[in-house]
């Protein structure tokens, strides 16, 4: 049995589940925080910071809602160099791919960590498989439609049980420390076909449609969607979307010794777990 204790930001979230279940396989004690859990950490409180990484030997850092909202960096700066202070040995960052706000989140936290003498690791992610199954994307296919402003633009689209197993080993494992794994599924797909094969794994009827970037925010705002997540959701479809990160990688071979995930293995998972019932 493990003494360490690993906090984990975001811990209700889609990575954050699967990181703090996986730590508590090991016999780590997985401190599980979030503006709801009974470890209260808010990313706009500073004073609910210092109570979570109190006696903590190191961090999985998900900020929320996104690193694409402004200030995200300097914030996670300060909770790395807030870390450091508590006695935190090495912090974990979940990042996105090909996003500058993104980057210069992890350059912050790289930093502040490197002069505060903390181990870091960045996990550097394209879109989760998981946006269909259990996430945003989840909803309308289940209803039989999923309506996104976008066309033939592929992603390799990465399941997040190869993120958590990449991010248990940079937290608990010697040889992460100073990496960035960039991190993908396999094959590039269109939307479109991830989609089709998200219904023949499923055996549900859906199908995808491309519609224009006005047209989607629209429809989020008639939804009920609030204002920021349709702001972030917009940006990230004009700004992302764009072919930058249309080649898979190797990150998780790299990472684990293992191949990568295909989106299909993934959501057939999903289905036997009920997911879909």
């Amino acid at each position: 049995m493990s003494e360490q204790t690993i906090l984990v930001t975001g811990g209700t979230g889609t990575t954050g589940a699967r990181v703090a279940q996986r730590l508590r396989a090991r016999g780590v004690t997985a401190r599980v925080a979030s503006r709801t859990s009974p470890c209260h950490l808010d990313w706009a409180d500073p004073g609910s910071w210092d109570p979570a990484l109190a006696r903590v030997d190191a961090v999985w850092l998900a900020y929320a809602p996104d690193l694409a909202v402004p200030g995200s960096d300097d914030v996670l700066a300060a909770v790395t160099r807030r870390a450091a202070a508590a006695g935190v040995r090495r912090v974990v960052l979940l990042s996105g791919r090909g996003e500058p706000a993104a980057q210069a989140a992890e350059l912050a936290v790289r930093a502040a960590a490197d002069e505060a003498g903390l181990a870091w690791t960045v996990v550097r992610c394209s879109w989760f498989v998981q946006n269909f199954t259990e996430g945003q994307f989840a909803g309308p296919l289940r209803d039989g439609e999923l309506a996104l402003p976008v066309d033939d633009v592929v992603e390799p689209f990465v399941d997040a049980d190869d993120i958590a197993d990449v991010a248990v080993a940079a937290l608990l494992d010697d040889g992460h420390a100073g990496r960035v794994h960039e991190l993908t599924g396999p094959r590039a797909l269109t939307f479109a076909a991830a989609v089709a094969e998200v219904a023949a794994a499923t055996g549900r009827p859906m199908r995808f449609r491309s519609v224009t970037l006005a047209e989607h925010t629209a429809e989020l705002a008639a939804a009920g969607v609030p204002e920021d997540v349709v702001a972030l959701l917009t940006h990230l479809f004009r700004e992302v979307l764009d072919g930058r990160n249309a080649s898979p990688t190797d990150g998780v071979q790299r990472a684990l010794g293992r191949p990568a995930t295909d989106l299909t293995e993934a959501v057939r998972r999903s289905a036997a777990a009920g997911c879909w019932t």
